[in-house]
């Protein structure tokens, strides 16, 4: 593994009803990678191999426009390493929900 990736996807949507339904619907997309991955309130992080996870962040927008978002922004952190391993999420945040 590595890299990992944050995103924020942000569709327009005419109310909050609708813009989580469509969020709900780019993690379902997440999940279904099969890769690890971690759902915080703001965005969620994606583990693994750095072009496929690029291609998953280009996907993301694509769910969230077939969803119904007439648009969508996102904000995308990056930790690449070409030769190595990447911290993990696990080693990252499990001290903090214990």
């Amino acid at each position: 593994m590595n890299a990992s990736v944050a995103i924020q996807s942000l569709p327009a949507a005419e109310n909050n009803d609708e813009l989580i339904r469509i969020v709900d619907a780019v993690i379902d997309y997440i999940k279904s990678t099969g890769l690890n991955y971690y759902v915080g309130p703001f965005e969620t992080t994606i583990e693994g191999d750095y072009d496929e996870l690029m291609d998953i962040v280009k996907e993301c927008q694509h769910i969230a426009v077939r969803a119904g978002a007439p648009s969508v922004m996102a904000y995308i952190k990056v930790s690449y390493h070409p030769e190595g391993d990447v911290l993990t999420i696990e080693k990252k945040v499990t001290k903090h929900h214990q």
